[in-house]
């Protein structure tokens, strides 16, 4: 029997493109890190994208197509968990629901040849650069010409004192240019991945078949009306949740969140419309002379 070439090429092209994507992930390293937001090339109104990603369905992460709006068979089974009436399947049904990671375009300092990565962070880093961003004293922080560079500080779990480590950021108080290298400001402004091919929605189908397996490890047939019960068990037994729940925190990529006592029901993402975004003050500085043609560079690739 010949091997199938065919099926060798799409193994290794799958390889290649999973690994060119962790290239292009930044995780902060212990202490501190100097980055740059920076505007997303693929959306300009907004540096930020969220991603609804699903934990605990199967040995991998699972990008749910509710980032987009499109339904999600898994966010299905978890509303039916959450109207049983039963407490037990209302936590288990939103332990389901997927959870949101925010990411930013950054260039790291000091490594900026190497181009822009994409760094992911939760809720509450998320909720805080939000405030800066509508903050008036400190504006659009992503602009190339007068916005401000974060220093990340990431503790480890020795230094934090806990489980997974502790991330922190401070905003710097002077704005500044992003850089004043033409070649760093190509790779800023044409050069940027996309995030939706480094994450790429699970079909429907796909999320069906993996919530049925993790159901029914021997049998990928569809969902009944009595896999309720297997699913709290399969639940248990995976560690989503415990027969008595006291959980208050969760774990999310180095990050210690608080979890709130009452949360609002999920809803599909909806698409913001330029004329509902919050209009922000942005800082101005004077740029030295020199660095007027890397301005005008910025400015044509920008509208370009």
């Amino acid at each position: 029997m010949s091997i199938n070439l065919d099926v060798i090429r799409q193994k290794l092209n799958a390889l290649q493109s999973q690994q060119a994507g962790n290239k292009n992930i930044w995780k902060p390293e212990p202490g501190d890190n100097l980055i740059r937001i920076i505007p997303y090339q693929h959306n300009k109104e907004n540096p930020f994208v969220e991603i609804y990603f699903h934990y605990n369905i199967g040995k991998k992460a699972l990008v749910s197509p509710f980032t987009v709006g499109e339904s999600d068979p898994i966010v299905e089974f978890s509303d039916k968990l959450k109207n049983t009436g039963s407490k037990d399947d209302w936590v288990l049904g939103k332990r389901m629901e997927p959870k949101m990671r925010a990411f930013a375009p950054i260039i790291v300092r000091g490594k900026e040849k190497e181009g822009v990565k994409f760094w992911g962070f939760g809720q509450e880093i998320y909720q805080e650069l939000l405030n800066i961003m509508v903050d008036p004293d400190y504006g659009d922080i992503a602009d190339l010409t007068s916005g401000r560079d974060i220093t990340v500080t990431y503790l480890t779990p020795k230094e934090a004192g806990n489980k997974y480590g502790k991330v922190s950021i401070r905003v710097k108080p002077n704005a500044s240019i992003a850089t004043n290298n033409k070649e760093i400001a190509q790779k800023i402004v044409k050069e940027q991945p996309n995030l939706s091919e480094i994450y790429p929605c699970n079909t429907y189908e796909e999320l069906k078949s993996a919530l049925n397996k993790w159901l029914n490890p021997e049998d990928a047939g569809d969902v009944s009306n009595d896999e309720i019960n297997k699913a709290r068990t399969a639940a248990i037994e995976s560690g989503i949740i415990k027969d008595t729940v006291s959980e208050d925190k969760e774990e999310v990529d180095g990050e210690v969140e608080e979890k709130q006592q009452e949360k609002p029901p999920l809803t599909k993402p909806k698409t913001e419309s330029s004329s509902s975004k919050t209009k922000t003050e942005k800082s101005t500085t004077k740029t030295d002379p020199k660095v007027d043609d890397l301005l005008s560079s910025f400015d044509e690739l920008l509208n370009s």
